[in-house]
């Protein structure tokens, strides 16, 4: 009679039904290591590799969900040179042809672009912050020395430990913290860093940069590996900017690492006849260094 009245009230008669329910991800195999341990592991690394000189190709999306705008741009190909602690220089070449569609150097004072398809030479200090109406043109050489060449975990740095679990795989994640404030007056602390180690091998996966107040400037992944010098270099760097609103993605072919670098390699005169343009003296929304050979890039149709 309660079987009768069950079934009635779930409106017909009672049927058993099983649902598939897809398993868990499986843990992988994973390391174990501390603090320290991970500190010095991240130091050696940064310290082993102080210049590249590598072929890659280069895959930039401007726009993000957030802003409503995402565009694709054609991959190119680009020859990187760069030394600790702010040098680097690099040329974009169009794909199939080999043509030079720019040539990028910076010291980490001062940048200089030189365009040849537009006849631009185009300079002005490397801290030049102000941002265009384009993402694409927000692009800024320190960006990609930050990403590529990494700095030491400080002496005295307090440093934080803790596990982070995303599907299958698990990480150690190391948070670097400074002292906050402005103008001087330490107030509490900030985040400056924080670095995850996938713990299949404790190798670097991703290091996050914050500016004052919490502000996250860069979110900077790494995958794979090849040999450099007597460590090694990660073949696929993807470097996010959120509030530059861009992401670009660096495939790296080639790479030595430590080779000695003449100074004159980080030099670009300004080819006779060429447009000058100094962006600290352009108006509110300049083609700045980085964002004009971006303009070459064009969007996919």
């Amino acid at each position: 009679m309660c079987a009768t009245l069950i079934a009635a009230a779930a409106g017909g008669c009672s049927v058993s039904k099983k649902t598939a329910v897809a398993p868990a991800d499986k843990p992988l195999p994973v390391q174990t290591a501390t603090k320290d341990e991970l500190v010095a592991r991240y130091n050696n690394q940064a310290s082993a590799i102080t210049s590249i000189n590598a072929s890659v190709s280069l895959k930039l999306t401007a726009g993000s969900a957030y802003s409503g705008v995402i565009e694709q741009y054609h991959e190119v190909n680009a020859f990187i040179l760069a030394q600790k602690p702010a040098d680097i220089r690099m040329i974009g070449q169009a794909p199939v042809v080999g043509k030079n569609i720019f040539d990028m150097v910076s010291d980490g004072t001062t940048f200089s672009v030189f365009i040849p398809s537009k006849n631009k030479f185009i300079t002005g200090p490397s801290n030049f912050e102000r941002k265009a109406d384009k993402p694409i043109e927000n692009l800024r050489p320190q960006h990609l020395v930050d990403a590529l060449l990494w700095a030491p975990i400080p002496e005295h740095a307090p440093v934080l430990i803790e596990e982070e679990i995303s599907g299958a795989k698990r990480f150690y994640v190391l948070t670097v913290v400074r002292p906050g404030g402005h103008g001087g007056v330490v107030m509490g602390w900030e985040i400056a860093h924080r670095i995850y180690f996938d713990r299949a091998d404790l190798s670097v996966a991703r290091i996050e940069t914050f500016g004052s107040e919490g502000a996250l400037e860069s979110d900077a992944t790494y995958s794979g590996s090849i040999a450099a010098a007597d460590s090694t270099y990660p073949t696929q760097i993807v470097v996010s900017r959120p509030e530059e609103d861009y992401k670009l993605q660096i495939d790296v072919k080639k790479v030595t690492a430590n080779e000695t670098v003449s100074a004159d390699k980080f030099v670009l005169k300004q080819p006779e006849g060429t447009d000058l343009v100094r962006v600290s003296d352009a108006p509110a929304n300049p083609p700045s260094a980085p964002l004009s050979p971006s303009q070459e890039l064009h969007p996919q149709q």
